[in-house]
């Protein structure tokens, strides 16, 4: 895969990835549904290594003991997720990237926390 940019609402904030992503997955947990007003988050994980952040620096709330959850100041768009029981990883909301269309969701994380109108199908 290549490069793929992205960044928050306003511009300020903007990224760059490299290289085919480790994830891409929907979560269903409620703290992801509380943080970005969604009815689930849809995530897509790279190692830290494969990317390059630009403009403003990020601000971050920790949403849990060991997690960092990246935002920006200016508009408040939710962009990144960063926790120890992922040490080494940058996880990005799908939507905060220019082409989202890029990234194909490949399974659910916290399906049994789902709301009952989009939980998972089960196969």
């Amino acid at each position: 895969m290549t490069a793929q940019n992205g960044g928050c609402h306003c511009g300020a904030v903007r990224f760059e990835t490299t290289g085919s992503p480790r994830f891409v997955q929907r979560c269903h947990c409620q703290t992801c549904r509380r943080t970005t007003g969604g009815a689930f988050s849809t995530w897509v994980g790279f190692q830290d290594s494969q990317v390059r952040w630009s403009g403003v620096e990020r601000s971050f709330y920790a949403s849990s003991e060991g997690v960092e959850r990246g935002y920006c100041r200016n508009c408040g768009t939710p962009l990144s997720y960063q926790g120890e029981r992922w040490a080494g990883e940058t996880h990005f909301l799908i939507g905060a990237f220019d082409d989202a269309r890029a990234f194909t969701p490949t399974g659910d994380h916290f399906a049994e926390e789902a709301l009952p109108w989009c939980a998972p199908e089960k196969v």
